[in-house]
């Protein structure tokens, strides 16, 4: 398997382009930054056992792998516990190029069974002595208008001290049998991050909706916080907090979980359609801020 490392000052970001378009590790000096590779990931290649992958072109799950576009239906495969989930992106390999501390890493997809619409994604990232910066785009490759949205899914490290902080006005209830969004709140006191607020009591796996593309995650221990700034396309968040494990998410993105099935419902999907040709961007920057 073949990796690709950049390095600047002491930030080192090394990349799995093979699996998934992944990255396998971001650290400064020996701390990680992301999390770090989980035990036998890179050898069962493993995307999800990595420190972040990419999500094209759709985040999060589709409700029973359906649904509908241009007049047509469409269902997708089971990708983890019988889901469609975080698109095909994350499981198929992808072409990696490098020119000093950035690499660009391609995916030209065919129509196929995990999405019904060819597309070209890519991803470039650039790294700094300070920050990791992530450009990506989705170009609609088909010879049809077709859905598109796109995210990103990095893991960070979780201990006793650290603290996360981002702004969002709402938030995604699910449903507790299939994790499909049935209902958008005011984030309950429990769930608002406004100010820093420890990571691990609440447990959570939402979408939260309207966030204004900022968030902060404190590690005094390590005598840095990571900022993370995103571009407007980016108006939701995903945060995902398990129980009782050493490391969370916190994942932006541009479409609501299910957000293909709720294109007509009059609210902020987050989705596009994208004309045969058209491309959409954004960029991601994850700043190490000394404290």
């Amino acid at each position: 398997m073949d990796l690709l490392t950049l390095t600047a000052g002491d930030l080192r970001l090394t990349l799995a382009p093979g699996i998934g378009g992944a990255v396998a590790a971001w650290t400064r000096g020996e701390v990680p930054l992301f999390r770090p590779a989980q035990r036998g990931a890179l050898a069962e290649k493993s995307p999800r056992g990595l420190a972040s992958y990419p999500l094209f072109p759709y985040s999060n799950r589709i409700a029973g792998r359906r649904f509908q576009f241009g007049g047509h239906a469409f269902e997708l495969p089971d990708l983890m516990n019988g889901w469609a989930i975080h698109g095909a992106g994350w499981q198929l390999p992808w072409a990696a190029t490098q020119e000093g501390s950035t690499a660009t890493l391609t995916l030209d997809f065919t129509a196929g069974a995990l999405w019904p619409f060819a597309f070209r994604a890519t991803q470039v990232f650039m790294l700094s002595a300070e920050a990791l910066v992530c450009d990506l785009a989705l170009q609609n490759t088909d010879t049809m208008h077709a859905p598109a949205a796109f995210g990103h899914h990095p893991y960070f490290p979780r201990t006793a001290a650290t603290t996360l902080r981002f702004r969002a006005p709402y938030v995604w209830r699910n449903g507790t049998a299939d994790m499909i969004p049935t209902e958008r709140i005011a984030v309950p006191p429990q769930w608002d991050h406004s100010a820093p607020r420890p990571v691990g009591p609440a447990v959570l796996d939402n979408c939260f909706a309207a966030w204004d593309g900022a968030a902060v995650i404190s590690y005094p221990e390590h005598g840095h916080d990571i900022s993370i700034t995103a571009d407007a396309c980016f108006r939701h968040l995903v945060v995902y907090v398990p129980a009782g494990e050493d490391f969370f998410a916190v994942e932006p993105v541009t479409n609501m979980n299910d957000g293909i099935n709720r294109m007509e419902a009059g609210i902020d999907h987050g989705m596009r359609v994208l004309a045969p040709g058209e491309t959409m961007r954004g960029r991601i920057t994850y700043r190490v801020v000394p404290l």
